[in-house]
Formats: structure tokens, C-alpha cells, sequence
């Protein structure tokens, strides 16, 4: 491959990744508009979905890059809705754990029944090794992201 060439691709894949951004961008906003979320609770509920255990606030203010008092009012929001709960860290009776609940999980997760499947048809038209360079560069590529989302909080 030649340098022009390279450079080519390089360019392709940034433009593309950007246009990605951009429709994911409107993609959470249209299904927080469709749960009757704010975008930003949409995420938290996402990330509490990939999380082994039960977070604290803190650790929700840290993954979404709120500050403490956001991610409480954030985690009170979600609480109202029905789609958190607090329960008291088994480890330390001054902290308290958050997690989803079950009652209003059915409404959230037949929100993504569609989308879900649109997004595995897509995956289905590569193969293991296509989808091993797709994981590596979703995975680098967040790690990029969330490395300069906190540089640019440090200014």
C-alpha cells in the first residue's frame, strides 16, 4: 500500500467515523426521546447495563463525566422513572450502590429489539477476522476518546 493510498483510507475511515458520531449521536437522542429520557440518562442506564456489579454514584459521575452533584441528580432522575435503585454497599453502610431495576425493564428493553437486531444484521456480514478489527478499533478508539474528554475537562 502506498503512502497516498494509506492516507487516503486514514482520511475515509475519520470521515466515516465522524458521520458514525453523528448518527449515533441522533440514534440515543431519538431513543431517549422514545423512553422519555434525558440522552445523558439514556447513557447511564447503557453503561449500568455493561457493569458487573452495582456502581456508586461516584464511580456513575466518573463513566459519565459528570461532576458528583450531576451524577446524584442524574441517579434521582433514573430513580423516579423506576429504572435504578439504591441499595447500601455490602462493604462500607455509608456508601450506597446503583443499579438497574427490573420493573421498568421490559419497556427499555423492547425499545432495542429493532435497533438490536438491525445493528446484528449489520455485524453478521463480516467475518471473525473483520470483526476482530472492528472490536480492536471500537475498544482503541474509546479509550482515545475518553483519554481526551479528560484532558480537555483538565483545562
Amino acid at each position: 500500500m502506498s503512502i497516498e493510498n494509506r492516507e487516503g483510507l486514514i482520511a475515509a475511515v475519520t470521515v466515516a467515523a465522524r458521520r458514525q458520531h453523528a448518527a449515533y449521536t441522533l440514534y440515543n437522542q431519538a431513543m431517549a426521546d422514545r423512553l422519555g429520557l434525558h440522552p445523558t440518562d439514556l447513557q447511564c442506564v447503557s453503561l449500568l447495563g455493561l457493569e458487573p456489579e452495582p456502581l456508586t454514584t461516584g464511580q456513575i459521575a466518573e463513566l459519565t463525566g459528570l461532576t458528583s452533584g450531576s451524577a446524584t441528580r442524574l441517579v434521582d432522575r433514573l430513580e423516579r422513572a423506576g429504572l435504578v435503585e439504591r441499595r447500601p454497599d455490602p462493604h462500607d453502610r455509608r456508601r450506597t450502590r446503583v443499579s438497574l431495576t427490573a420493573r421498568r425493564a421490559p419497556e427499555a428493553e423492547a425499545a432495542w429489539d429493532a435497533p438490536g437486531s438491525a445493528f446484528a444484521a449489520l455485524l453478521a456480514e463480516f467475518g471473525d477476522e473483520e470483526l476482530g478489527v472492528i472490536e480492536r478499533y471500537l475498544r482503541r478508539s474509546t479509550e482515545v476518546g475518553s483519554a481526551q474528554a479528560a484532558r480537555l475537562r483538565e483545562r
